[in-house]
């Protein structure tokens, strides 16, 4: 993209002279100003909007901390001293089964 320097400018308000005449060149850069004035304001209130929301979508739980570093040994691996639990079978209510005998 090709930079606009101090001649460029010099051209385009020339030709903006010519066309719009000195009575009006004025008035439309007063206009001008106002809406780039406007347009800051506005931009700037949505960043502002932004900045406020921002914390209450933060999550309420903090985050969790980083495992600490697994140390390697050469050593064997001890088993598990521990026994599992034996399934129990699951509970029949007296209603339900199977028929009685002699009913």
């Amino acid at each position: 993209m090709p930079d606009i320097g101090p001649m460029e400018i010099i051209l385009v308000l020339a030709i903006a002279l010519l066309v719009l005449g000195p009575s009006k060149l004025p008035e439309i850069g007063k206009s001008l100003g106002a809406s780039i004035r406007e347009f800051r304001k506005a931009t700037t209130d949505v960043q502002e909007s932004m900045r406020l929301d921002a914390p209450a979508a933060a999550p309420a739980a903090p985050p969790a901390p980083a495992a600490p570093p697994v140390a390697v040994s050469s050593a064997p691996a001890v088993a598990s001293t521990q026994v599992p639990p034996t399934p129990q079978p699951p509970a029949q209510s007296p209603g339900s089964g199977e028929p009685q005998a002699g009913a």
